[in-house]
């Protein structure tokens, strides 16, 4: 990939998080927003598909909040 465009205000940004993050070069932040952008999607991709297999998996049962806090506290001190 070539040259990336940003404005003035973007490009301060970056050199501040250079100055401050200890990144050695102004494009390793920018890599860094990549890899927590790509990491972020696969965590909302895994939570989508957990809660469609949750929903596939059998009919719901009933839930009593209050009585699983009971549960846990009584199991975990």
């Amino acid at each position: 990939m070539g040259t990336v465009r940003m404005t003035d205000q973007k490009g301060a940004l970056i050199n501040a998080q250079t100055d401050v993050d200890a990144y050695t070069s102004d494009s390793e932040p920018i890599r860094d927003l990549i890899r927590r952008s790509q990491a972020r999607s696969a965590d909302i991709e895994a939570i989508q598909l957990a809660l469609i297999e949750g929903e596939s998996s059998r009919e719901p049962r009933p839930f009593n909040v209050d009585e699983f806090k009971q549960r846990m506290l009584k199991a975990n001190g």
